[in-house]
């Protein structure tokens, strides 16, 4: 049986981590928040969405909270700014009072949540009167590049992985649902952007060991498996990827991003 664990951080980092910043930096921007806010970043993970607000937009506070403990104290340790506070806690069910925050973002991390309107509702809930409430998910299904390289290779050689692949577990990760999530919570002038980044990976080794780190569906189904199985996946994903004539391979992720206000 496969987990899907979520504690490491720095194998988070590794794994995901460096893509995730870029999108988080084209995130920021795309929401004009002025500076001098209070944000909420829900289900901060390691800290990259943080960290792009407090570089890209001025606020006055930042706070941050996940329901991993390890995550939590890898943001801590890497997010060194006064502004800046992380804690454990639930999208779900947010410890602060209604109206508290004038940007409630997330990254990342809704369709891992089990009642993402519950917990849509609760960014809702606790954003100021006209405040921005916005999120990003990775387009699973078709632009994320390293994960469906992944996944088609996967299957061929075990059918049974299809019911891991997040294309087709998450239909949230597609744009119009976003938007349908954001509108049925009541929040107005919801808008859907793609955000777009490149992927480029040194040499095969480079695009393979961070599925060795076990954070995560993908890595987690690598570890899982016997070392004969393992090899023969890292094989068939040799020979698949695109690479380049210096053994760089070039791949891009594209994300959907939605925004609305409170």
């Amino acid at each position: 049986m496969v987990h899907e664990v979520w504690a490491r951080g720095d194998a988070y980092g590794f794994f995901m981590g460096r893509w995730s910043r870029r999108v988080a930096a084209a995130f920021v921007p795309w929401l004009g928040v002025p500076p001098g806010r209070r944000w909420l970043d829900a289900g901060c993970g390691t800290g990259a969405l943080s960290a792009a607000a407090l570089a890209a937009a001025d606020p006055a506070e930042v706070t941050g909270v996940d329901p991993a403990e390890g995550f939590i104290g890898h943001a801590r340790a890497q997010v060194a700014d006064a502004r800046a506070r992380f804690e454990v806690g639930d999208a779900t069910s947010l410890s602060f009072p209604a109206g508290r925050f004038d940007a409630v973002v997330s990254g990342l991390v809704l369709n891992f949540v089990p009642e993402p309107a519950r917990a849509v509702a609760e960014f809702a809930r606790v954003a100021a009167p006209g405040a921005t409430v916005a999120a990003y998910v990775w387009d699973y299904a078709e632009g994320m590049a390293m994960l469906r390289y992944f996944w088609d290779a996967a299957t061929v050689l075990d059918p049974a992985a299809a019911t891991l692949d997040e294309g087709a577990r998450f239909p949230l990760c597609r744009p119009e649902r976003l938007g349908e999530l954001w509108t049925e919570t009541g929040l107005s002038g919801v808008a859907v952007q793609p955000i777009e980044v490149p992927t480029v990976f040194a040499d095969f080794d480079d695009y393979w060991t961070p599925f060795l780190g076990g954070q995560g569906p993908a890595p987690g189904y690598v570890m899982a498996l016997a070392e004969d199985h393992r090899t023969a996946l890292r094989d068939t994903l040799r020979r698949r990827l695109p690479t380049g004539s210096d053994g760089s391979i070039a791949l891009t992720a594209r994300a959907w991003a939605v925004g609305g206000y409170a």
